[in-house]
């Protein structure tokens, strides 16, 4: 029997709890993709499923649907030295500092893996690859795919937008975005998969966030994720396995666009903060484990600059421009100690918030970022603190945003007597059957 489905059944029938069809699934993804579903009901319908939830089977199936929306990049013919490119890549599911992929695709170019990248925008109170790569002058993500091709021969990596790729995906994630949505864990693993299982890759590591600055803030919530992800790719073929990751605080010393571009640069000249390093490296062994890439080191890479010279070289594949230094005329608000003492936590949740009210996210679909938009930490949790120490320097094009994004800050942090107690980065690990 042919059903004929509308967007208010659709959204009804999810709203009131029920299960959607694959049929109806498959119907509301390429209604909306090409426009006959609009973007008030596929909100309502965002709506739905944020309370109401998915089942693995919707689950599965929604991702099938977005996959199919679009194009299907397709590498396996590619060879470099007559052998075949060791495809693998990595997500992350969204982070306060998260600027992992900045140094780890050279760190795993220069191990011989090839990174196909679709990389993302800014979602919520989380800063995307994209907005901050495109703070280098000059540089593109919009790469035809006879580039990445090629640059996936002769570089070993290309981190591109996701174009054609999932194209159901691309509007649903803008639209996610500002409609208070994203903390969806059926909408997250079909988003990030969706777009991972259409790129083209053969294997896939998952930085699954854990913490107050994770868009799912319990353990028990993200493991579900991270388990939900690694089978949706086992599914379809790919190697997969995810580590669970610590996102209470943020990750390195800098939050937002160009300053994270900077600090990802010190990991690569060898330096940068330890939790930076720790991960790019944790994350870099795991995919070369993936692509069946042994017996090189991937901190030889940091220490020996090869690293930096795919990154320097994958920038210029792509038009930027690091001939001179990464800066831009901002404005400059900073907040001290109020005593001496110690460092305390400082809240991702906040601070990903301060930031986007600095201008480095976006509030309407398409907004402009703020390149120089963006928070430095000065001292982390655990270090000695002096009254009167700069504690945060915030930076913002508009200064007229320093009230609000200073006072989502107010409650964030702590001057105390005693360091706070130390968690792990790296939590765990998940693969396919876990």
């Amino acid at each position: 029997m042919q059903f004929t489905f509308d967007a208010p059944t659709v959204i009804r029938m999810k709203r009131d709890g029920g299960t959607l069809p694959d049929a109806a699934i498959d119907w509301v993804i390429d209604a909306y993709t090409h426009g006959r579903v609009a973007d008030e009901q596929m909100s309502a319908l965002l709506m739905a499923i944020f309370l109401r939830g998915m089942t693995p089977a919707e689950i599965a199936q929604w991702t099938a649907a977005m996959v199919n929306s679009g194009e299907r990049l397709d590498f396996t013919d590619l060879r470099r030295g007559g052998k075949p490119l060791a495809l693998v890549d990595k997500h992350s599911t969204g982070g306060v500092g998260d600027k992992i992929t900045i140094p780890l695709v050279p760190v795993v170019m220069a191990c011989g893996g090839a990174v196909p990248q679709a990389a993302g925008r800014g979602l919520g109170h989380t800063g995307g690859t994209l907005d901050k790569l495109e703070s280098i002058p000059g540089f593109t993500a919009e790469i035809s795919k006879s580039q990445i091709r090629q640059q996936l021969c002769d570089l070993g990596a290309a981190i591109f937008a996701a174009g054609e790729l999932a194209p159901a995906d691309r509007k649903i994630y803008a639209l996610r975005d500002i409609t208070a949505t994203t903390e969806s864990l059926p909408l997250i693993a079909s988003s990030v998969m969706s777009k991972k299982i259409a790129e083209g890759t053969r294997a896939l590591v998952l930085d699954t966030k854990v913490g107050s600055g994770a868009f799912l803030k319990t353990e028990k919530e993200s493991r579900e994720l991270a388990r939900t992800m690694v089978e949706l790719g086992t599914s379809h073929g790919l190697t997969t396995s995810a580590l669970l990751t610590d996102m209470s605080t943020p990750l390195g010393r800098a939050v937002g666009n160009l300053v994270e571009v900077t600090e990802s640069m010190d990991v690569l000249a060898g330096g940068g903060p330890s939790d930076v390093v720790e991960l790019t490296l944790a994350l870099a062994a795991e995919m070369l484990d993936a692509a069946g890439i042994d017996g090189v080191d991937p901190a030889q890479t940091l220490r020996d600059g090869s690293a930096m010279d795919r990154f320097r070289a994958l920038v210029a594949a792509q038009g930027g421009n690091l001939s001179q230094p990464l800066r831009l005329r901002t404005s400059v608000e900073t907040i001290t100690a109020p005593r001496n003492g110690t460092m305390g936590d400082i809240d991702a949740m906040a601070v990903g918030l301060a930031v986007w009210r600095l201008g480095a996210g976006r509030s309407v679909p398409g907004e402009r970022v703020q390149s120089g938009a963006g928070l430095l930490i000065h001292r982390r949790p655990g270090e000695p603190v002096s009254a009167g120490q700069a504690l945060f320097t915030l930076s913002t094009e508009t200064p007229e945003r320093f009230e609000a994004a200073i006072a989502e800050l107010d409650g964030a942090w702590s001057v105390g007597d005693a360091a706070p107690p130390a968690r792990p980065l790296i939590i765990d690990r998940i693969t396919s059957g876990d």
